[in-house]
């Protein structure tokens, strides 16, 4: 059984975060989205841990430069609860700028530019958080719950009720 916490990174290099299109998982809550990489902790793993070995295995990448920015609660009707430390991070100067990326057995990887990323097809909540993130938000705790629809029908920040619009 899978763990309800998970890591999220976007990785910054040349003006474009890193993102995957996830089109290659069955039975995949994220498919035809794009988000960022990461995925569900090991038994003992450390959020930092996780993101380490998740960034590895789906990128090939040594993340050195990692900074913790908040902990988003998802809650859906039918998929339950999951708990998810959101990270950004730098690839160390042995890569340089947009690096080659391999195959993804989760999808497509590719580089966007950061004001580029708003167009993809994308979680709603996902872009409450992203705008948190270019806003340099210091730590946050965000909420979001969605319907069996996958809409968005609550959003808290810090524990108190917002909304972006």
């Amino acid at each position: 059984m899978k763990t309800p916490f998970t890591t999220l990174c976007y990785i910054e290099s040349g003006g474009c975060w890193l993102m995957l299109h996830r089109d290659r998982k069955k039975d995949d809550v994220n498919e035809g989205k794009w988000i960022g990489i990461g995925g569900h902790f090991e038994e003992g793993e450390s959020p930092e841990e996780c993101l380490k070995r998740e960034a590895l295995e789906e990128t090939g990448f040594r993340l050195e430069k990692m900074r913790m920015r908040g902990l988003v609660t998802f809650s859906s009707e039918g998929w339950g609860t999951e708990y998810m430390a959101l990270f950004t991070a730098e690839l160390p100067g042995e890569y340089g700028a947009l690096p080659a990326l391999p195959s993804c057995p989760e999808g497509e990887l590719a580089w966007v530019p950061v004001e580029k990323v708003e167009t993809l097809n994308l979680w709603e909540g996902d872009r409450i958080f992203l705008r948190l993130l270019l806003k340099d938000t210091p730590f946050f705790s965000l909420k979001l719950s969605y319907d069996t629809e996958g809409n968005l029908v609550e959003t808290a920040l810090n524990g108190e009720p917002f909304s972006w619009m």
